[in-house]
């Protein structure tokens, strides 16, 4: 495996390939993104990891300065499981100037949820990636579902600007206990980390009330929120979607029921958590 920390070293090394499979990652890495790797390497003619940790996607009063920096550690994590580019970039050699140039993802789809909460998310993550897209020049990327809506947007900035990428979706992978696997839960005390499940265990509570026959949207997400603050979490959202487009679902929309996907935003403590299942 090797280790690339500048472009010109990363284009010369991809040149003999024709169809990198890639994993962006902003390091600090676990199980879900090992598990991307995996999915990913059989798909190209050389498997490709980044790890970055982007300040455009880190509001001013998010953990941007505090985030975990593991590079030696992730490195022994990816070459076991047979990573061939580790390209691991300091700020200034991704971002040789201020980056004026910036990708502006729909307003219906990337000011809404995650993007309602941190204005600019996905402004910061659209110009990161496709950066790295030019760079490493895919055939095929692999994002985990657990960041739902995120795949969501990368999918369609890929589509829109034509990029020749296949999006692949891997599944999100858990502890026994059900809480989802992030980088963030390393953040968690011991009482906390016990605590967290209590995220997957409140949407799966909210699909059982779809699925009992419920059809008071409002009262569902209400009642999540409930749950959540009654134990002491400061939540942000847990809310109902349709998977197609992440808007409210309609009573007369022809899938109403069936092609839903619940997701959940919450503070625990100082962490925020995220998390979602598909009805």
């Amino acid at each position: 495996m090797k280790l690339i920390h500048t472009i010109s070293e990363l284009r010369a090394e991809l040149a003999r390939y024709e169809r990198p499979a890639f994993v962006p990652t902003m390091g600090n890495l676990h199980e879900g993104h090992i598990a991307l790797v995996k999915q990913a390497k059989p798909l190209g003619d050389v498997m490709v990891s980044s790890i970055f940790v982007n300040r455009l996607q880190f509001l001013p009063h998010e953990d941007f300065g505090t985030y975990p920096r593991t590079l030696e550690a992730d490195c022994e994590k990816l070459q076991a499981v047979g990573c061939d580019i580790v390209f691991a970039p300091s700020e200034s050699e991704l971002y040789p100037e201020p980056q004026g140039y910036k990708v502006q993802p729909p307003t219906e789809l990337a000011d809404i949820l995650e993007g309602h909460f941190r204005p600019g998310f996905f402004v910061g993550v659209c110009t990161v990636v496709l950066k790295l897209f030019n760079l490493v020049q895919p055939r095929y990327a692999v994002f985990g579902a657990k960041d739902y809506q995120q795949q969501m947007v990368i999918r369609r900035m890929v589509a829109q600007l034509g990029l020749p990428i296949e999006i692949v979706t891997g599944p999100t992978l858990r502890a026994e206990d059900g809480l989802a696997l992030s980088s963030r839960n390393g953040y968690l005390s011991p009482s906390e980390r016990a605590e967290a499940v209590q995220l997957s265990r409140t949407l799966k509570s909210m699909i059982a009330m779809l699925h009992a026959g419920e059809h008071n949207i409002a009262a569902i997400e209400q009642h999540a929120m409930h749950t959540l603050s009654h134990r002491g979490w400061k939540p942000d959202y847990m809310t109902v979607r349709r998977r197609h487009d992440l808007q409210p679902p309609q009573a007369d929309d022809p899938t109403h029921g069936d092609r839903l996907v619940v997701l959940g935003a919450a503070k625990l403590g100082t962490t925020r958590l995220i998390d979602n299942l598909e009805v």
